[in-house]
This record gives C-alpha cells, sequence and structure tokens, in this order.
C-alpha cells in the first residue's frame, strides 16, 4: 500500500522567515510518501501490530487501510457507572466479561464513574468498549483497530493488558480480530501478534512471539501485608486472624494475596479465604495459578483445599480447569437481603459456587 500525507503551506510573515533562516522548501517538507505490505483481510490471523516511532505514519496507515474499523473512542456518559457505557443491546455478563478480558476484575470498580478512574483503569474501559463492537450481532468476527495502544499506561500495565488480549482471542471470549497501532515496541512480544508492520523500516513481518515467562515467587507473609490488598477485594476488607496469609512476588514486587483459613470441625480442611491479585496485574490469569500453587503445596501435605467465589472469572476457571471439581452450588434466595450493587457485599444475593482441588494426580 503507497500512502501520500501532505498539508498545505499557510503563507504569513513567520512562515516565510522560518523558510528563509533555515532554507527549507516547505512544499517539500509538508508531504511525505511510504509504501508498506500490508497482510491480507483474507488471511488466516487473530492479532496485529503497526509499530513505530512518533511521526511514522502508522495511524495514517491504519485510516487509509482499515478506516472502518478504526475505533474512535466516544466520551464516556457523566455520573454514570463504567458498565453503563457500553451498548444497550449487551447483557451485564456480556460487560463484565469483556472487564474481566482485558484484566480490569474489580466489581466495585464496574460500580464507578469513568471519571475517577485511573489511568490505568479508563485505558482498560477504553479498550474494553472498543472490542465490545465484536459483541454486538453486525460485529462477530470483525477487525478491531485501537489507536495510540498502551500510550498513556505505565509499562507494566501496557505489558499486562496486551497478554490480556491475547489470552481473550486465543480463547475465544474475544471474537474479533484486534490491530494494535502504537509507538512502543514493548508490548509485541506480550502482545504476541501474527504479524508486525514496522513504520520505522516500512517492512512487514509475520511472526508469532513467545510470550516472556512470568514466574511468581510464593512466600509466608503477615497479615499487615493485606492492606496493600484490601480495597481491591469485592467482599469487606477483614481477614480472620487465624488465617495463614501468602504473597506472590514478580521480579521482588507483591502483586499477589492469599490467605488460607481451616475449615471448622474438618481436620486437615482449609479454604481459600481471600485472593487478591492488584490491578495492574490482572487479566494474565495470575491470580489462579498462584492460588494453585499453593493448593498443590497443602495437598502434597495430605490436606484437602476448597475455593467457594462468586466472581465470574474464578468459576470460569474452576469450571474448564481439570485441577478442580465443583464440590457445591449455592444460589442466590429468591428475596436477599444486605445486598449492594451486583450482589457482591455478602453470599446473601449472588450465586456462589465451592470447588475443591484435586490436584496433579488427576492427569496420572
Amino acid at each position: 500500500m503507497q500512502v501520500t500525507v501532505s498539508c498545505p503551506v499557510y503563507e504569513s510573515f513567520r512562515v516565510s522567515q522560518v523558510a528563509g533562516l533555515f532554507d527549507v522548501t516547505l512544499e517539500e517538507k509538508l508531504q511525505q510518501s511510504f509504501e508498506v505490505e500490508t497482510p491480507s483481510l483474507e488471511e488466516d490471523w487473530n492479532v496485529g501490530l503497526i509499530v513505530g516511532p512518533s511521526g511514522s505514519g502508522k495511524s495514517t496507515l491504519a485510516r487509509k487501510w482499515l478506516g472502518k474499523a478504526l475505533y474512535d473512542n466516544p466520551p464516556w456518559p457523566e455520573n454514570r457507572a463504567v458498565v453503563d457505557g457500553f451498548d444497550a443491546s449487551l447483557s451485564i455478563r456480556d460487560v463484565t466479561g469483556l472487564m474481566t478480558s482485558v484484566g480490569f476484575s474489580s466489581p466495585p470498580s464496574w460500580a464507578k464513574p469513568y471519571a475517577i478512574l485511573s489511568n490505568g483503569e479508563k485505558f482498560r474501559c477504553d479498550l474494553a468498549r472498543a472490542l465490545s463492537i465484536a459483541k454486538t450481532e453486525k460485529g462477530r468476527g470483525q477487525v478491531v483497530v485501537f489507536d495510540e495502544f498502551t500510550s498513556v499506561v505505565d509499562r507494566n500495565v501496557a505489558k499486562v493488558a496486551s497478554a490480556a488480549i491475547r489470552k481473550g482471542i486465543r480463547q475465544g471470549t474475544i471474537p474479533c480480530r484486534f490491530v494494535a497501532v502504537t509507538c512502543h515496541y514493548d508490548i509485541a512480544e506480550w502482545l504476541e501478534p501474527d504479524w508486525v508492520i514496522d513504520m520505522a523500516t516500512g517492512t512487514l513481518s509475520r511472526r508469532c512471539l513467545r510470550r516472556p515467562e512470568i514466574s511468581l515467587e510464593i512466600v509466608r507473609c503477615g497479615r499487615e501485608a493485606w492492606k496493600l490488598f484490601a480495597r481491591h477485594h469485592y467482599l469487606n476488607g477483614n481477614i480472620a486472624p487465624a488465617c495463614r496469609t501468602y504473597l506472590g512476588l514478580w521480579e521482588d514486587e507483591p502483586v499477589a494475596f492469599c490467605a488460607i483459613l481451616p475449615v471448622v470441625c474438618k481436620k486437615h480442611h482449609f479454604r481459600i479465604s481471600r485472593l487478591v491479585t492488584l490491578p495492574d496485574f490482572q487479566g494474565m490469569g495470575i491470580g489462579m495459578r498462584f492460588a494453585e500453587a499453593i493448593c498443590e503445596l497443602y495437598k502434597e501435605a495430605g490436606d484437602r483445599i476448597n475455593i467457594t467465589g462468586s466472581h465470574p472469572s474464578v468459576i470460569a476457571h474452576c469450571k474448564k480447569s481439570p485441577l478442580w471439581k465443583a464440590v457445591n452450588l449455592k444460589n442466590a434466595p429468591s428475596q436477599p437481603r444486605k445486598v449492594s450493587v451486583f450482589g457482591y457485599r455478602s453470599a446473601s444475593g449472588r450465586v456462589t459456587v465451592s470447588f475443591e482441588y484435586i490436584g496433579k494426580e488427576r492427569f496420572s
């Protein structure tokens, strides 16, 4: 594809001074042409990346090649929750599923207005709404192009969000093809694109990069570590004094927390009381991998261990994983009490499912 961009020369005394002082032929400098190979939309691919430095023509190429698919982020409604900023045809299950798929997994934050969210949370909301196009009847399977991808967030959020998108598309929870347009090369291996157009060199490469390995260190910690995670949990902020508490560290930085309680009147039987991954690191499956590593330690010691959850991502993971088996389902009562938004304040008014960790012996 060959693209030429230009703008008119706006003549003025100062413009003439600039041209004269620096001996610049403005008509030539205000026009740029480039030619680059683009993959066919008929090819079998799911994720693409257009990358290059500022001013290299990324957005221009995306607009000319995939103009109809380029997402134009409309303003969010004021004084309303972010879940109300999505197309009315989408169910609450669709909306919260999209939020979770891009790593924005906090039910209390779903009820907040867009304006008070952090930059990282706003980015994930924008991303979820862009991808929601694919959930509508007319948008299934289409290409979604997101310009300025990860430009306004720190690099941890950028990498984690990239990995979350790739995971969602691979698993089919995001039913579209996605093209990221960005000046940041560091997200390429986390997004694992099927093709990359590098505007700095004008080259197209077809490849599938491997995401860097994520290694967590699990350490016992004191209950005071909960203070870092408490406000990100959708239930109350308390943990029982009898809890055994664990931290998950990624490159020496706390990213996940787990609290384990003994089951009353059942010897050698425990349950996960609290499991939280910090928002910047949600979307890659860190939380459940962290929990399963802890569960394996208990199982090796001859103990049984359960997790009871109402969060859609926890239930979905345990239902799919052969490491867990469902042991109890509690339906919401017909007239729930003490229910906050979405029924997340207590077990009253929400569906909870209990799973027991079976462990790796299932594969033997």
